[in-house]
């Protein structure tokens, strides 16, 4: 069977620290809840540099600079160490300053919502024009205004601590079009923006070649007649200049990204699309989500980063790692929530449709959580976690010896370093990766999981979660039983000489 491939990536970070502050759900419920507390007081002189959060490793690790073993080289917290430069640009990605950010989201605002003043604008402009020349056609959006006086039910921006300008609200009456949810909204499309870009300098493929977009992370748009009708893949779409492609959103919480890539893989597979785009912003309310314990035990506020990617999924090209749709996992409802439950779905239930061991796959990616953060969170390491689980369904299912399972977990596994931003870590920070390592490295077969909490939504107690196999490449194999437009084309005229014999005839 002729499978789709992973073509390219890109992955973005994008520092914010005043927007932790902000616009991250925990700052924001404490001023409603305690505004007085000590941890507001003391939560600003947690915050990071730019250039620390640059020379942060598992960062590196996110834009390609380092590889996710690497990590395992340097003891832990990370968060220590201090000798180590890093740099913005890596092979799958980049590190964006605020500001720039900021302006970022000028550029992707299609209502004149976003307003920013002279003075930032002067001098942002250049570093926009240096590091995004991508953008040039968008370009003459970012002006400056007279920012003095907000507008009322206006957003904030802050840069440096500095008001640099506002979102207004789109709506006077309409909460789902206030200021807040505008914010949320573009933070989503330029992140989701940016990540494209990183990704066309990964690839050959052009712009005009893209059919499809699918977006996939955790917040929705709309208006008060539907909250969450959509559609940031065509929004962002349509800033990144994708002339040829539609597209849609899907969502899952966690669990999205790998329902996106299924959902991908298998249009391409039908031959509905040729290329198809999976993309997903960054989430600001989970800036600083768990700031109070890290300030609480004198650690920087780690949570202090957007994140973003993006995922060309294409026609099989004899050369990437091809995308083994029938080797798909999923968490069913009669499955149950239970760790053991969940687990067994997504890995085993894939594996046995194609009589595969969980020894066969080289590298399983879950729920790549940077441990730093989590540990210190007191959630454990996310990960490590996971893997154990792994090791253990491999013990019960006879394909490993229990005495085994510490080096399975090591020789399958890979240490988190994402950040925790839901979908962000939910398998996909690894398929930059798995690219290198499916083509010219030394593994043939990985696992993607991803898993999701659909509790949260209030509407059931399910959990969810899906998984997919890809395999290294063997080369483009031809359809079977199938007809080539050659014979096609003999065939018609053949029908057509036919048909006219038998009308002169007649």
């Amino acid at each position: 069977m002729n499978y789709p491939v992973f073509k390219g990536t890109g992955y973005v970070l994008i520092h914010t620290p005043d927007m932790i502050v902000e616009n991250g759900s925990t700052c924001e419920i404490e001023k409603i809840t305690n505004p007085d507390s000590e941890f507001l007081k003391e939560v600003k002189n947690h915050i990071r540099t730019y250039d620390e959060v640059v020379n942060y490793l598992p960062n590196q690790v996110y834009i390609g600079n380092k590889k996710p073993e690497d990590l395992n080289n340097y003891p832990m917290p990370w968060y220590d160490i201090k000798d180590y430069q890093g740099n913005r640009f890596g092979k799958f990605g980049q590190i964006v300053p605020q500001d720039e950010f900021i302006a970022i989201m000028q550029l992707c605002d299609t209502f004149d919502l976003v307003k920013l003043s002279e003075e930032f604008v002067t001098a942002v402009k250049p570093k926009i024009e240096e590091n995004f020349p991508e953008l040039s056609y968008l370009f003459d959006k970012l002006k400056g205004s007279d920012v003095s006086t907000l507008e009322s039910g206006s957003q904030p921006l802050i840069n440096d601590g500095k008001i640099v300008g506002y979102i207004k609200k789109a709506h006077d009456v309409d909460v789902n079009l206030n200021a807040h949810v505008i914010f949320e909204n573009l933070v989503v499309k330029a992140s989701g923006v940016i990540s494209v870009l990183e990704l066309f300098k990964n690839t050959d493929t052009r712009l005009e070649d893209i059919d499809y977009v699918i977006e996939c992370s955790e917040e929705a748009c709309g208006d008060i007649n539907q909250r969450g009708g959509g559609n940031f893949a065509k929004a962002i779409a349509e800033t990144c200049n994708l002339i040829n492609a539609t597209g849609s959103d899907v969502r899952g919480f966690c669990a999205a990204p790998a329902h996106a890539l299924i959902n991908a893989s298998s249009l391409v597979q039908a031959k509905v699309y040729k290329n198809v785009l999976v993309v997903a912003g960054g989430a600001s309310a989970k800036l600083g989500m768990n700031a109070k314990d890290h300030v609480k035990k004198g650690l920087p506020v780690l949570e202090d980063v957007l994140g973003g990617f993006a995922v060309l999924v294409s026609e099989n090209d004899g050369k990437s790692p091809v995308v083994r749709t029938d080797l798909v996992g999923k968490h069913n409802v009669g499955t149950g929530s239970s760790p053991q439950a969940v687990m067994s779905a997504l890995v085993i239930s894939g594996l046995e449709k194609a009589g595969l061991k969980v020894t066969d796959v080289d590298v399983f990616s879950v729920e790549m959580q940077n441990p730093d953060i989590t540990k210190a969170a007191g959630a454990g390491n996310v990960p490590e976690a996971n893997y154990k689980m792994i090791g253990a369904l491999a013990v019960m299912r006879g394909d490993i010896e229990k005495k085994d399972l510490k080096s399975f977990i090591e020789n399958k596994g890979l240490p988190g370093w994402a950040p925790t931003q839901g979908h962000i870590p939910s398998g996909v920070p690894y398929l930059g990766f798995m690219m290198d390592d499916l083509t010219t490295g030394d593994k043939n077969r990985a696992m993607v999981i991803g898993k999701g909490s659909l509790f949260l939504g209030r509407m059931t107690n399910q959990f969810d979660g899906a998984s997919f196999i890809v395999e290294r490449n063997s080369g483009i194999t031809e359809e079977t039983n199938t007809v080539s437009k050659d014979e096609i084309r003999k065939i018609i005229a053949e029908s057509i000489r036919k048909f006219a014999q038998n009308i002169v005839e007649e």
